[in-house]
């Protein structure tokens, strides 16, 4: 089959996206997704994305991890979805309402980029590893003072494949605090390496620190190696409410390939 594709990135964390309301690009395999993302023999990207129509809802938002299996919900990924039905006329207002892995979302195109809404699900969990929070992915926060030494891939690989969370997989953020924001980097499962960010990792790291800190409201600025991102939230005794992750969802380019 031949694809039509644009190619988007979030703070560096980057996506192939296509128009799937005709169920064109439904058929397409595990073998064929890992080929597609591939950065030597195909596109490359750390995900693809498919837009489908939803009742009710502007889009739904289907997401692949690299190795070809349907993802959970991906935060750069959500920004770069909104900006690409903007592209392609499905949006029309500056907000949008659509549905990925976890539920509902809301959306707003900003002057800074993309504001979509976020959520925790769950407590957040200490763990002698690290502090486990759920962002629509699981994630496990580790605290450090060497980040930019750190060897991020062996290191999140080993925690990533340990017997706690090999069977379900864990994406593994480690961070440093720095005056008036963290550095952040991560280490994604499905995609089995680093990437230059990852929007519910940056939410993960920004509601652990806020617990840990004692915030009851934000932001949180986060810089990852892709760019800078910023998370909203309120505290209540409910727990974290209000949460929304900003940054930027760059249009790269479009084209064509067989697949």
């Amino acid at each position: 089959m031949e694809l039509n594709f644009y190619k988007y990135h979030g703070a560096g964390n980057d996506f192939i996206l296509a128009d799937n309301r005709k169920g064109q690009c439904s058929g397409l395999t595990d073998e064929q997704i890992q080929n597609l993302c591939h950065r030597q023999f195909g596109i490359g990207a750390d995900g693809l994305i498919l837009i489908q129509n939803m009742d009710d809802f502007d889009f739904r938002m289907i997401y692949y991890n690299a190795d070809g299996k349907e993802g959970s919900f991906c935060g750069n990924g959500a920004r770069c979805a909104v900006s690409f039905a903007l592209q392609i006329g499905i949006l029309r207002s500056m907000d949008a309402k659509f549905v990925a892995a976890d539920g509902g979302h809301f959306a707003t195109i900003t002057p800074n980029g993309i504001k979509v809404s976020m959520r925790v699900e769950g407590s957040i969990k200490k763990t002698t590893k690290g502090i486990i929070c759920h962002t629509g992915s699981p994630h496990i926060v580790v605290f450090t003072e060497d980040l930019e030494d750190l060897d991020v891939v062996s290191k999140g690989q080993k925690l990533r494949n340990s017997k706690d969370f090999v069977k379900e997989g864990i994406n593994v953020n480690f961070v440093e605090e720095k005056p008036g924001m963290l550095l952040i980097r991560t280490y994604e499962r499905g995609v089995e390496n680093e990437t230059l960010s990852c929007g519910t990792g940056v939410t993960a790291a920004a509601l652990v620190f806020a617990s840990e800190k004692g915030l009851t409201k934000g932001p949180v600025i986060l810089q990852s190696r892709g760019g800078e991102l910023r998370v909203e939230f309120e505290k209540s005794k409910k727990g974290f409410e209000n949460i929304s992750l900003e940054g930027p969802a760059e249009f790269v380019y479009q084209g064509k390939i067989k697949c």
